[in-house]
């Protein structure tokens, strides 16, 4: 079994990113901490939890990271039933050795792939959420782990052999300028998904973020929205920013076969922006998502909003499954949109 705990982002200043995450996200402060090295936010929205930490000193272990990495994603820390088997393994490396926690659990942290890290933690209870309240995200969907050309079936292979993932749906995402491949990772027990992507061409949006994070990395995380079509539009008025949507996906979406969408629901999805997909398998249930600018001041880690939507389809509820596969060329053209204005010659 393999569960999210919590996920921790390195940043350069820790209050300013507690209250962003507090005003644009909804999420609220659990508590705060100064030690000589950092100052450390532990964040909550009910269903997820996020630790943002900032160097205090030039030679302490985050600021080394932000020497090497802007700020992002360190760390994704995994509940795991076998932790001792995992640091045991051959092609693990050990950064802390396992050990017994405050809480009562004992918890290693091990090197993943790039610079990313897994802390493990096994055994004691999962401490219940304070805020169980309703915002505009929930809990992690999926998170996307960008590799470099050629790292991509070692990297699968990793995750599989040492936290027990298994390999699902395979894509590959092409325009006139550029294409990556994805693989998407799911563990079977826990359900808990992780798409692995590599740049197949030199101009590849895969490969900008590669450049700019200065190797692999998270690139970014999926967050469940109860209700996409209300909260995009709250959120763009909290000052969130969104990636523009090529007004030809509307015009090959009512195209598309089987496309159910009601004249006023229809509007706001346009209005918002928001990409949706469906597949026959679980038809007619709608995957709807969009996705974020990149938040941080270099074009690397960005957010992607989610809402599955379920029906009921002869007793049984059926849930939209997949990725947006539908999706994906439409969002590989709006970030390469991105990367065009990025690249164009300030005045």
């Amino acid at each position: 079994m393999v569960q999210i705990d919590h996920v921790h982002f390195y940043v350069d200043q820790a209050q300013i990113w507690r209250d962003w995450f507090v005003h644009r996200l909804g999420f609220q402060c659990q508590s705060s901490r100064r030690t000589p090295d950092s100052e450390q936010e532990v964040l909550d929205n009910g269903q997820l939890r996020l630790h943002l930490s900032a160097p205090r000193r030039p030679n302490s272990p985050i600021a080394q990271f932000l020497q090497k990495h802007p700020p992002g994603v360190a760390d994704i820390a995994l509940r795991v039933q076998n932790l001792a088997e995992i640091c045991a393994h051959p092609r693990v490396t050990v950064l802390t050795p396992p050990h017994p926690s405050s809480a009562g659990e004992l918890t290693a942290q091990i090197a993943a792939w790039g610079s990313l890290r897994h802390t493990l933690i096994q055994g004691g209870e999962r401490e219940a959420r304070r805020f169980p309240r309703k915002g505009p995200v929930g809990g992690i969907d999926h998170s996307v782990l960008n590799v470099p050309y050629g790292d991509l079936q070692a990297a699968v292979e990793w995750y599989c052999d040492i936290l027990g993932f298994t390999p699902q749906q395979q894509f590959t995402i092409a325009t006139a300028r550029s294409s990556l491949h994805s693989q998407v990772l799911v563990h079977p027990d826990s359900g808990v998904q992780l798409p692995i992507n590599e740049p197949t061409s030199p101009n590849s949006q895969i490969q900008e973020f590669l450049d700019h994070n200065r190797g692999a990395g998270i690139q970014h995380i999926a967050l469940s929205t109860p209700d996409i079509l209300y909260w995009v539009p709250q959120l763009r008025q909290l000052g969130l920013s969104f990636l523009k949507v090529p007004g030809t996906y509307y015009d090959g979406l009512r195209r598309k076969p089987g496309f159910c969408l009601k004249e006023p629901e229809w509007r706001r999805l346009v209005e918002a922006e928001i990409l949706v997909d469906w597949n026959d398998a679980t038809y007619p249930a709608l995957l709807l998502q969009t996705f974020t600018k990149p938040i941080f001041k270099e074009p690397t880690f960005f957010f992607e909003l989610i809402e599955r939507r379920s029906v009921n389809v002869q007793g049984e509820l059926m849930t939209a499954q997949g990725f947006g596969e539908g999706n994906f060329q439409a969002l590989f053209e709006a970030v390469e949109q991105q990367q065009l204005q990025r690249r164009k010659p300030q005045p």
